[in-house]
């Protein structure tokens, strides 16, 4: 008997219309548990680093946590990986609400996708029973819309759907793919989805799942329920109200939004407006806010009710679900002061199906050019006047792909390039090809540097977390390592107690850069955690002091599987999933010199030092000069499959390779 997890995947080629039900190898998930790290051996086993995104041979893989449908809270998350139209590498993103559970309830733990329909279709899953159904009905419709007219037309209004817009089928580079209470956006799997002819994926399931140890399992996940219910009632003090307490950043329920919009970049991601919060815009905001958010709402088997249903008359749907800091980077990009613009335009994205951190900076970039008279009225005929009428203007052209919108609809790294005429400069924000969050501080600060640097989740918020972003004020720093029981090691205490805006122990030049290495790692291997479990990086790896850690995680595995394990174990797991996905990335032409965030998130830069850096965080890493792992490090974590492909391939040189691999050759 399998626990946790179903023990069976969907198979579905779009090109021969087939369908399989294929049980999976336990062996497997002792290895890379469930969620990304499956996805990723996958990923590696059977798609070919020549393989283009939009191929019909690329997969897109659909799938839960191992933690997905029980009674673990926050356990919801749905991982979706594939190849980026935009990066070129691997893509994952995830997102909540109810659809992977249901997925479980109806007996599979993934949905594999691969070939391309000659008609536009959805994907129709009810328990045993599956279907590939015609969805040439719902071409040109919205991801929401698409949900509510699957619903009815299936007689079956609790069916989870998931779905792309026009954005979606018209293969933007940058298209989420929309389940109503939360979007995978990042990496273009939307655009993926679109380029297979898959419209949408619906899912009803009626059956149970085992559990190893059910009493033992309960009585931890009451422990976390009691432990949210402690911080709910005492919030952090001494950071920004959206980091105080836990869940997504409670945006929706926060009207305080004094951090974000005088500490991040507006525009193009160019300046900042330390002026912009006033007692009269605060008040202004918050009326508006009130007006638009009807209710706050959760995701499956969770309390936590981070998002909100926003009323939009102009939707087919007349609402839509947002949450975290969408609220903001429509309005932030567009130099608006209107809050309200920020909830008509996110909905309209979202209905079209767009990622909300890239969309905005592509049409703030747009605009830059032709304020600058790169782009010209002959480029954007009747473009507006007004910053505000010209992203709706944009937001129109990008999802139709209709002239300037064609180009833009690539992104701004391909679009800048496309364009040409020093456009080039104006790509200031990507990192590996990929828009950026729009962050701006006077000194370089040699831990998000790393993220920024060597992440491959291809967004900062998804690999950052767990401890405070700045330096607490000091009469809060005792209070607050004293019941700071998540991190794995003291030393973390002593980083907080000393740390410094300025002065000895400020950055650049403390902690350690080994010290440093380790703070990056932690960060990272909780969000890789969590990608694999399926917990919310909302109770886990993204706020300060969460109910999930390191030291309860390795019990709620083994009570819900069965399976031995203890923080060494998940943290080898996580290590080998994460070198892993370095690997494939590596295999897809990924080098050193793509390893490079942001040119002016910092006014002050340390080329030499930023240097060293990466080096020393390589070296930590077990990887070489170029990022890439070592046949030393790919062995012990049990993927010398994937050196010796290395080597073969010439990625790894001979030096590399493991002395008998070397006298073999």
């Amino acid at each position: 008997m399998r626990y946790a997890e179903t023990g069976f995947n969907l198979e579905v080629d779009l090109s021969r219309g087939s369908i399989e039900r294929v049980e999976t190898d336990p062996g497997l998930t002792e290895l890379y548990l469930g969620g990304l790290g499956t996805n990723a051996k996958i990923l590696w086993d059977r798609v070919p680093p020549e393989v283009e995104p939009f191929s019909p041979d690329n997969l897109l893989v659909f799938s839960s946590g191992i933690l997905d449908g029980t009674l673990a809270t926050g356990a919801n998350r749905t991982i979706i990986s594939t190849f980026s139209p935009q990066t070129l590498l691997m893509a994952f993103s995830m997102m909540g609400g109810f659809w992977a559970p249901e997925l479980k309830f109806a007996g599979y733990d993934k949905v594999i996708v691969r070939g391309k329909s000659p008609n536009l279709v959805y994907l129709w899953i009810n328990n045993d029973k599956v279907e590939i159904r015609d969805a040439g009905h719902l071409q040109g419709k919205g991801s929401l819309e698409t949900a509510e007219l699957i619903r009815e037309e299936l007689n079956e209004p609790k069916a989870q759907v998931l779905a792309i817009g026009l954005a979606g089928e018209n293969r933007v580079y940058y298209a989420s793919v929309e389940h109503g209470r939360s979007s995978a956006s990042r990496g273009g799997i939307g655009a993926v989805m679109g380029s297979k002819g898959l419209k949408a994926i619906a899912v009803r399931g009626t059956k149970d799942l085992n559990i190893a140890r059910p009493a033992e399992f309960f009585e931890l996940c009451q422990e976390v329920l009691k432990y949210m219910q402690y911080r709910a009632n005492n919030p952090i003090k001494g950071v920004p109200p959206i980091l105080a307490g836990i869940g997504s950043p409670q945006e929706m329920a926060i009207h305080d939004e004094k951090w974000h919009t005088t500490s991040f970049s507006w525009g193009h991601a160019r300046e900042r407006r330390k002026d912009f919060w006033t007692s009269e815009r605060a008040e202004e905001w918050k009326r508006t806010q009130e007006q638009s958010v009807e209710r706050l709402i959760s995701c499956y088997n969770c309390p936590m009710r981070c998002g909100g249903i926003v009323g939009h008359p102009e939707l087919p749907t007349h609402r839509y679900m947002m949450k975290c800091y969408s609220k903001l980077t429509y309005v932030m990009a567009a130099m608006a002061d209107d809050l309200e613009f920020g909830f008509k335009i996110a909905g309209l994205a979202q209905e079209y199906g767009l990622d909300g951190y890239t969309t905005p900076q592509v049409m703030a970039f747009a605009v830059e050019l032709y304020e600058d008279g790169i782009l010209t009225d002959q480029d954007m005929p009747g473009f507006p006047s007004g910053n505000e009428e010209r992203f709706f203007y944009l937001l129109d052209k990008i999802v139709r792909r209709e002239g300037i919108g064609d180009v833009l609809a690539n992104g701004v790294y391909w679009a800048a390039r496309q364009i040409g005429k020093g456009a080039e400069a104006y790509d200031h924000n990507t990192t590996k090809k990929h828009e950026q969050m729009v962050i701006k501080l006077g000194m370089l600060n040699p831990i998000y540097y790393l993220m920024y640097a060597t992440g491959e989740k291809m967004s900062i918020t998804q690999i950052e977390g767990q401890m405070p972003q700045a330096p607490l004020p000091k009469e809060y720093r005792e209070e607050f390592v004293k019941d700071w029981i998540q991190v794995p090691k003291e030393e973390f205490k002593e980083f907080i107690l000393k740390w410094e805006p300025r002065g000895e122990y400020a950055f650049p030049f403390w902690p350690p850069i080994d010290l440093m290495c380790e703070l990056v790692e932690w960060q990272e291997t909780m969000h890789y955690i969590d990608d694999c479990t399926g917990i919310c990086a909302g109770l886990s790896s993204f706020p300060i002091k969460p109910p999930y850690h390191i030291h309860n995680l390795p019990k709620f595995i083994s009570s819900a599987t069965g399976m031995d394990m203890d923080e060494d174990a998940l943290w080898e797991i996580a290590k080998r999933n994460r070198t892993l996905i370095r690997a494939i990335n590596a295999r897809r032409g990924l080098r050193r010199e793509d390893e490079k965030p942001p040119e002016d998130h910092w006014k002050k830069r340390f080329p030499e030092y930023e240097a060293k850096l990466l080096d020393e965080y390589y070296k930590f890493k077990g990887w070489n000069k170029e990022g890439i792992p070592t046949k030393e490090t790919l062995d012990k974590l049990g993927l010398d499959y994937v050196g010796e492909d290395l080597v073969r391939r010439g990625i790894l040189a001979d030096s590399e390779a493991a002395p008998s691999e070397q006298s073999a050759a």
